[in-house]
């Protein structure tokens, strides 16, 4: 990928980022953006609406260090096993192991005498839900060996991401940082693929053009080396 590009994509991931936390994080404090705004403190509304915009482009920069990464520990795993179809085995254990981990160490850390187990089996589940689908159309974008490495990155990267906000177990924090990742994680595996074909296209067109521009200059200097082999009489 081109340098032009890889800003595009960077900029494009952050832009993601910030509009995802903008949206969730409005609708999950409405209620105390209504009363601030009910007391005519609107600057205090701009100003906490500014603050998730900023947080959530904080995460999606987050986000982009932990693809950039996985991509690197994907090529390792794959020279590390041999065979490609062992490291998505190892993957899906990986995948099942931090589910678990999701569950249990949360319940276990967090829940008060009593609580209900429910909740956090649905919030495994609900991460499980947008891996799968995102895993899905990247296989069907590219080919069906691409699903396993696709789920254990919207699953497994996405809660190494998410680590901070889980051990402070903030609702608001969890459930807006939980939709910014999973939203910038899903883009950039869709969409990396469209940017590197159109930074590929850019850099051919560009070498077509140098090769046009050369060959005429070439020309000319073959004709001019022409005339004066030719003999006069």
């Amino acid at each position: 990928m081109t340098i032009r590009y890889w800003i595009r994509f960077f900029i494009a991931t952050m832009f993601v980022g910030g509009v995802t936390a903008g949206i969730v994080g409005i609708t999950v404090r409405w209620n105390e953006l209504v009363t601030l705004l009910n007391g005519q403190d609107i600057v205090e509304v701009i100003s906490v609406v500014v603050w998730m915009i900023g947080v959530g482009i904080t995460f999606s920069v987050i986000s982009q260090m932990g693809y950039f990464a996985y991509l690197t520990i994907h090529q390792f795993g794959v020279n590390i096993f041999r065979s490609l179809s062992l490291w998505n085995a190892v993957q899906l254990v990986l995948v099942i192991f931090v589910l678990f981990d999701l569950v249990y160490f949360r319940f276990q850390s967090f829940a008060d005498e009593g609580d209900s187990l429910l909740p956090y089996i649905g919030l495994a589940i609900f991460i499980l839900v947008i891996g799968l689908i995102v895993a899905y159309f990247k296989a069907k974008q590219s080919n069906k060996s691409m699903f396993t490495s696709a789920l254990f990155f919207m699953v497994v990267v996405t809660t190494l991401e998410w680590l901070p906000v889980l051990r402070a177990n903030e609702t608001y924090w969890l459930i807006t940082i939980m939709f910014t990742l999973l939203a910038t994680n899903a883009f950039q595996m869709l969409a990396l693929p469209k940017y590197n074909k159109r930074s590929e296209e850019e850099r051919s067109a560009r070498l077509e053009r140098k090769k046009a521009q050369q060959s005429p200059s070439k020309t000319e200097k073959n004709k001019s080396s022409k005339r004066k082999n030719t003999p006069t009489t």
